[in-house]
């Protein structure tokens, strides 16, 4: 099975304490002997939760934990096991988690371990190197979609975790708090972003459905089990997961998902395998979740705008912690600007009341 899941030697400053961590494995028999050689590497992909290799006896396993420095707002290890726990008896995409440590005085912060699942996850750069033909990325956004929608359907109180958010008014919550944390975390004058941000406090919808969400579902959090592109093996980053209307989801999915026709800068800042040939529209995208899902999509242009707001907050929260030098992370210097296209990317769907060739 080809395996494209990049790890690389951790990061400075955002190392484990190796011995506490054979220490917690041996104490949930997770490990035979706290002698045995433990390899630890650091997951490449990912801006937010840090993702560790643990490879240690005839296992590899995998430890989440907050950033350094984060709010644990976001970051919440404990909700994030629980998911796991309780969505992977009734939906195996979700990994099997195994262990979860509330005491900080491990390894400094919360976290818990889980399965590594192999397979494929595409990147913009994986997808290149590995030559996805168009045929190929017809399947593979048909596979995607199809787990997206079977996920939705989830019957969450069965799962046990109806406590897991509140549905109720989670539209009109999320826009609120969303705009409160862009305010928080900003660090450059962009007038359109208030903009945006009172259009979506004026034009959100007031009836929705109630589902398990993701709130990260794009092409590099899912895992395809082989090259066939045929079945996702598992999604991945379920630190957002809760219960709200799926089109919120959808809109966020809708966020990430540039395509050939959208300006340069717009493909450069929100990189994507979704940018090659084969792969739909944004507006094809709604079309067959409609179908496939049978929910009405009256407030098209509103969910992609919450969507690439959600993902400008996302980003530059992630700049002011670097800019105040609570991550090194190089990949993280220019995410203010990133921030700024998808206010601008937003504000055009406003104007043209569309979600496609914006520019």
């Amino acid at each position: 099975m080809a395996i494209i899941q990049t790890t690389k030697p951790v990061r400075k400053g955002e190392e484990l304490p190796e011995e506490k961590i054979k220490q917690f494995l041996l104490e949930r028999q997770l490990l035979n002997s706290v002698q045995s050689e433990l390899k630890v590497s650091q997951f490449a992909n990912g801006y937010s939760n840090l993702t560790y290799s643990l490879q240690i006896e005839d296992k590899e396993l995998v430890l989440r934990r907050p950033p350094f420095s984060a709010p644990k707002r976001g970051h919440d290890m404990g909700r994030e096991y629980k998911v796991l726990k309780h969505l992977n008896p009734v939906f195996n995409k979700a990994p099997k988690a195994y262990a979860f440590c509330e005491d900080t005085s491990r390894i400094g912060a919360p976290f818990y371990i889980m399965e590594k699942v192999n397979g494929i996850i595409l990147t913009a750069k994986s997808a290149r190197q590995k030559k996805v033909t168009p045929k190929a990325f017809k399947t593979i956004a048909n596979t995607w979609l199809d787990t997206f929608v079977a996920f939705h359907q989830i019957d969450y109180k069965a799962a046990g975790l109806a406590d897991l958010g509140r549905p109720e008014g989670y539209v009109e919550r999320q826009v609120r708090n969303w705009g409160k944390q862009y305010l928080a975390a900003a660090t450059d004058d962009v007038p359109v972003a208030a903009k945006v941000m009172a259009w979506m406090q004026e034009e959100q919808p007031k009836h929705y459905d109630h589902s398990l969400i993701h709130n990260d579902f794009k092409y590099d959090n899912v895992v395809f089990k082989d090259d066939s592109w045929s079945e996702i093996a598992a999604i991945l980053d379920w630190e957002m997961c809760t219960l709200g209307d799926p089109l919120m989801d959808l809109g966020t999915s809708l966020g990430y998902w540039t395509t050939a026709t959208d300006p340069d800068i717009m493909k450069q800042g929100l990189p994507s395998p979704t940018v090659m040939e084969g792969n739909p529209s944004r507006t094809d995208i709604v079309q067959e979740y409609a179908l496939k899902s049978g929910r009405r999509m009256d407030k098209l242009v509103f969910y992609y705008v919450y969507g690439l707001f959600k993902i400008a907050v996302i980003a530059q929260q992630i700049y002011y912690r670097y800019k105040h030098g609570h991550t090194q992370d190089p990949k993280f210097a220019h995410l203010n600007k990133a921030s700024e296209l998808c206010c601008h990317t937003a504000w055009q769907a406003i104007q043209k009341n569309k979600i496609d060739d914006l520019y």
